[in-house]
């Protein structure tokens, strides 16, 4: 067996699986990212108004509301400020997906993040409701591109 026909065939092949991992992390990276902006659209009723086919909350009163029945241990008064946060750490980390920066630490506090919802979601509504809404499957996502991009040893998977 020839083996410098060996060591090409290696180094083509492993130049394939480079590129097919950097194709599925920005798939990830932008997925995660539309989530999290659907999300936040919804909240400014972009999806359309309340009660329409489209849309989770339709405005932002339904999504204080929504706040605060996930963060029912904390006092009533305090959902305005939490819709706030989540609102600005869902857009931060988007638009940090998106552009690609820091990507591992992003990640890493991207999944924290869902993986928080997740939690919230179970205790307040039930096992069913993160699993519809598949905040599982996307903390799961985040934390696989944190994988990824500390497996390569370096921040960011741009």
């Amino acid at each position: 067996m020839d083996t410098t026909m060996s060591v090409a065939n290696l180094k083509q092949a492993e130049t394939k699986a480079l590129a097919a991992n950097r194709l599925l992390e920005l798939y990830a990276r932008f997925a995660l990212a539309a989530g999290f902006l659907s999300s936040v659209a919804d909240r400014f009723g972009l999806w359309g108004p309340p009660g329409s086919p489209r849309a989770a909350w339709g405005n932002w009163a339904n999504f204080v509301k929504y706040t605060a029945v996930l963060n029912f241990f904390v006092p009533h008064s305090l959902a305005p400020l939490l819709a706030v946060g989540a609102t600005i750490a869902e857009s931060g980390l988007a638009l940090l997906l998106l552009i690609g920066w820091r990507g591992r630490e992003v990640a890493a506090l991207a999944a924290g993040l869902l993986a928080l919802f997740a939690v919230e979601m179970t205790v307040a509504l039930g096992i069913k409701a993160p699993l519809d809404y598949s905040v599982f499957a996307a903390s799961g996502a985040a934390a696989m591109l944190f994988v990824c991009a500390q497996q390569r040893g370096y921040a960011s998977p741009a």
